[in-house]
């Protein structure tokens, strides 16, 4: 059994065991959806726009850094990292949840780096759902953010050891920050998925922007496992939906809200299913992570400039110009994938 040292700065735990634990052998939703190969495109690569829209965004790029941390000194150099990776990348980032520093003003320069760094790039801050409309107004302003993401983590809570007990009002408040903030709001979940209830119940307090955030990549319930020293909740660590079964829950409010996909992301092949699957954007997290701790900084934007040219080989092998046609991409679904579709009366078209 892995030996894991309790750290002090949950900030701190969170990333020693998402690096602990990236790259364990796990099955792959994404493994479950294949494309159909046609044999002539009819195109060329210089013919195809990876560029996409999302809220009130139209970005070069159809992925981004997605949350991850800040609020210890050790994270404060991720986030220098990452944004310095977002900015000569010219990708969107999210921050990790900002809750930390609204308790606490001395763990402010965790986050506020992010900007300074990446001064004219697309930021997005984050915070709790529990957090009122007057935290939310804090959290974009200490990073001068372009959105807010709201963050969901109702199983992350329940098995973290400190977490919260009484998720009362959650969606009152979402609807309130909705309502009173100047800038976008972005719900998303923290690798647990979503049903196409809860969409429906985001949508009707106002929510356009939804990140689904499905299992296979962090595992906040396995972490938060870890740091219990007592009375783990193990059985809880597959709890929840893949990121492709929330995006084919996702599949009624396609049309009608701007659908991002994150959680499990391995390579460009996934960020293509998943944008074929409706999602207008992919976000990524622990990968990005795991590069700029090994890899480090240059050697991750090389990766991401790679993974740039990769998305418009494969939209070419699948004859799509740009990221809207990819909807009529023919495609398959299997095993167990299929299985959630015909359970859960979701229609395969394909």
């Amino acid at each position: 059994m892995r030996k894991v040292i309790m750290l002090t700065n949950r900030k701190d735990d969170h990333v020693r065991l998402a690096m602990e634990l990236h790259g364990e052998s796990r099955a792959s939703d994404f493994d479950n959806i294949r494309f159909v190969h046609h044999s002539f495109p009819e195109m060329s690569v210089d013919e195809v726009d990876i560029s996409t829209s999302f809220s009130i965004f139209t970005v070069e790029y159809p992925f981004f850094i997605n949350a991850m941390t800040g609020g210890s000194e050790s994270t404060k150099l991720i986030n220098e990292k990452l944004a310095t990776v977002a900015r000569e990348t010219k990708l969107p980032m999210a921050s990790g949840s900002l809750s930390a520093a609204i308790k606490d003003s001395s763990l402010i320069d965790s986050f506020k780096i992010i900007r300074e760094v990446n001064s004219e790039g697309l930021v997005f801050a984050n915070l709790g759902s529990e957090h009122t409309v007057e935290n939310a107004k804090k959290a974009v302003d200490i990073l001068r953010a372009d959105a807010i993401q709201i963050h969901c983590n109702v199983v992350q809570e329940i098995v973290m050891p400190e977490g919260d007990r009484d998720f009362s009002g959650r969606l009152k408040n979402i609807e309130k920050i909705v309502k009173a903030l100047d800038v976008p709001v972005i719900v998303k979940e923290v690798g647990f998925g979503m049903s196409r209830e809860t969409i429906r119940k985001l949508k009707d307090v106002g929510v356009q922007t939804i990140d689904v955030s499905g299992s296979g990549g962090t595992n906040f319930a396995k972490i938060e496992n870890y740091r219990r020293r007592t009375n783990k909740y193990k059985y809880l660590e597959n709890f929840g939906q893949s990121t492709v079964t929330s995006l084919l829950e996702a599949q009624d409010f396609i049309k009608s809200t701007d659908i991002i996909a994150s959680g499990g992301i391995r390579n460009p092949l996934d960020i293509v299913k998943a944008l074929a699957l409706g999602a207008k954007a992919v976000g990524i997290s622990g990968l990005f992570l795991n590069m700029i701790l090994n890899d480090g900084v240059e050697k991750t934007i090389d990766n991401i400039n790679s993974w740039k040219k990769e998305l418009r080989s494969i939209m070419t092998l699948l004859g799509k110009k740009n990221v809207s046609s990819l909807a009529s991409a023919d495609l398959l679904i299997f095993n167990e994938v299929r299985e959630w579709c015909l359970a859960r009366g979701i229609k395969i078209v394909n």
